[in-house]
């Protein structure tokens, strides 16, 4: 009886169903990857012009350059009209990865070096697989939950351990960066299997446009008339690889991962925006931090093989 059952077992694992299951999952964590590198050079990024630019310039403006694109995008595609459900989705999507992530982390490096704005934004896995259990109807297990604890305490004991457990009014507002963005995330990686991840974003640029162009462009354009060509070549990464570009990658990979198994590989993102912030910034980087890299990727690797069920 038990060798019939293992027969069984490894005759399904062998099906082209479970081959191809496997294989959409490494391309999905190969395309996440992509995405999360795309966005480690945000924080030191912005933490470069928001010295010239306002936070809403810095965050909410470079929006407006990205809308511009993906109009023309759309257009020279011939993409059809968003159907109504798409599109009230789309319209959390804006408000999360358009508004929210951008003005509130361009807010908070106003105050914080970028490696402590990495430290915070690592939380980015944990509320991106909350808000696809929420969201997307996922239900990652127990395996997956215990080894994403692990690398949320991991992160959670070097900010402490150097110093950056003191709540600021920075790091709530790194919060609202994380909550806006997960919910983005898990919206959009659950819209990019029907829609396309590079729709998905295009569409939600060109949504949150119109409330954006008012209140914002004015402002823009003047401080930018008085940037340096370094404040002009972070402006032009935000606007273009974070903003937009990255987001081909990242939904792409949730949809091809699932939501909360791709969301993991953020747990990179902190280390690598460290690495940007030493690099572009000649901020520090603490030995702990290695200390703590090793930890989390290790738990990543762990949670990456906990399965994750979908919802009846």
């Amino acid at each position: 009886m038990r060798t019939d059952i293992a027969v069984k077992k490894k005759a399904l694992q062998d099906s082209p169903l479970a081959q191809s299951n496997r294989s959409n999952e490494k391309m999905g964590l190969l395309y996440g990857f992509i995405g999360v590198c795309s966005f480690s050079l945000t924080l030191p990024a912005t933490k470069a012009i928001i010295t010239v630019l306002s936070p809403s310039s810095a965050g909410v403006g470079r929006a407006l350059i990205a809308a511009i694109l993906a109009v023309l995008v759309l257009l020279i595609k011939r993409v059809p009209f968003p159907s109504w459900q798409q599109t009230k989705k789309l319209f959390l999507v804006a408000g999360g990865v358009v508004v929210g992530f951008p003005f509130f982390s361009s807010l908070a490096m106003e105050h914080v070096p970028a490696s402590h704005g990495a430290v915070i934004i690592a939380l980015l896995p944990l509320a991106t697989a909350g808000a696809g259990a929420f969201f997307a109807g996922e239900r990652p297990t127990r395996t997956y939950w215990l080894s994403s604890i692990v690398a949320c305490l991991a992160i959670i004991g070097y900010a402490i351990s150097s110093g950056l457990g003191a709540l600021q009014w920075a790091d709530l507002s790194l919060l609202g960066a994380v909550i806006s963005a997960a919910i983005g995330y898990a919206v959009g990686g659950q819209l990019s299997k029907t829609m396309g991840g590079w729709q998905v974003i295009s569409w939600s640029l060109v949504f949150a446009f119109p409330f954006l162009v008012v209140p914002v462009a004015g402002t823009l354009i003047e401080e930018l008339q008085h940037a340096t060509w370094t404040t002009w070549l972070g402006f032009g990464y935000v606007s273009v690889v974070s903003q937009f570009l990255g987001f081909f990658a990242w939904y792409h990979g949730l949809a091809l991962g699932g939501v909360a198994r791709v969301s993991q590989t953020q747990y990179l993102q902190p280390f690598l925006s460290m690495l940007a912030a030493w690099l572009m910034l000649s901020e520090a980087v603490p030995i702990g931090a290695i200390a703590a890299a090793i930890v989390v990727v290790l738990a990543v690797a762990k949670g990456k093989s906990a399965p994750v069920k979908l919802s009846a």
